[in-house]
């Protein structure tokens, strides 16, 4: 009797002691916003992780103006352009016109067996861009297009290199046409400057592990601008792909960039010619996000113009759909 009466003040004094330690865990275990399971189904902080941040970053829109005819358009102004982000106006902060920028291309030829029969034409073509292209700070790497994805030469300027990298191409079984995309679009990834992929294909993919979406996905968070030259030997050719033909074509539209059908030489070559007049007459809008978290992990981008041609003609204006928040590693 006498022990357990002795032990009783030092067993109430553990008792609250570990109560305080519970009270305080559970605060804790309260304010943790990693404990998802503590948290409330509904409440307010179980809401906020369906949002998307944004790092407060440039966010560069590269633009290409053209009027009635096609031509692009070089004489614009800061003033002459607005751009909206879902809608909501942004302010400029830097303007430029592109001629100066450097460029990064991706040159993926396809070289498939159902392309042999305009391959000699296609290389040429390439070559003539390759040399109408290229200045000291610009770089470009050909890939080879087939049931794999090689990359015969890294990015560079030395028209010998890229020559000897278009005359090694050989044929494969097969055609990976996103994953072309994808491994080219993650090459471009980390480079500076603009970002350019040239594809030259029939459309028709057969092999890819990529899909359309996963495709087009990282050619967005690349911020490359796809250009695709569809070639069609026969334009009524009942072994047309059109479904891949259709992906190119907006794919290249959600990028910023074009596509063009091109049979025979002549074709290949003005389809080059434009590409290439289009990279000298680019502008550059830039802005800093002025809202901070979004319900979407991708924002649109709207630029629109406030001048027409001197014939009261709306200008056409092409630029990447939009871009997303996460980081793309």
């Amino acid at each position: 009797m006498n022990r357990t009466r002795a032990l009783s003040p030092w067993f109430s004094l553990a008792c609250l002691l570990v109560g305080l330690l519970c009270l305080r865990g559970m605060h804790a275990v309260a304010q943790d916003p990693q404990q998802g399971d503590r948290i409330p189904p509904g409440s307010q902080s179980q809401k906020d992780q369906s949002t998307y941040r944004v790092n407060v970053r440039l966010v560069n829109v590269f633009t290409t103006v053209t009027d009635s005819r096609g031509a692009p358009v070089a004489d614009l102004s800061k003033d002459d352009f607005q751009l909206f982000e879902d809608g909501v106006p942004q302010t400029i902060k830097v303007f430029e016109k592109e001629s100066a920028i450097p460029l990064s291309i991706a040159l993926a030829i396809d070289t498939s067996p159902s392309t042999m029969r305009d391959f000699k034409l296609e290389t040429t073509s390439a070559r003539r861009f390759v040399h109408s292209i290229l200045r000291n700070e610009d770089r470009l790497s050909v890939f080879e297009v087939t049931e794999n994805i090689d990359q015969i030469t890294r990015f560079t300027s030395d028209l010998k290199t890229i020559e000897h990298g278009i005359d090694s191409l050989k044929t494969g079984p097969g055609t990976s046409i996103y994953d072309a995309i994808f491994l080219c679009s993650e090459s471009l990834l980390d480079r500076e400057g603009r970002k350019v992929l040239v594809l030259i294909t029939d459309g028709g993919d057969t092999t890819s592990k990529a899909d359309y979406n996963t495709a087009l996905r990282r050619a967005q968070q690349a911020e490359a601008i796809v250009y695709s030259i569809i070639v069609v030997p026969v334009e009524a050719d009942a072994g047309r792909n059109l479904g891949g033909e259709h992906a190119l074509i907006q794919i290249s539209k959600d990028t910023g960039g074009k596509y063009y059908y091109a049979e025979g030489q002549q074709q290949l070559d003005e389809a080059f010619r434009k590409i290439s007049d289009e990279l000298r007459t680019q502008y550059l809008l830039a802005f800093y996000p002025t809202r901070k978290v979004s319900e979407s992990p991708f924002r649109k981008i709207k630029v629109e113009l406030n001048k027409k041609d001197p014939e009261g003609q709306a200008y056409q204006v092409r630029h990447r759909a939009g871009y997303y928040t996460a980081p793309a590693r």
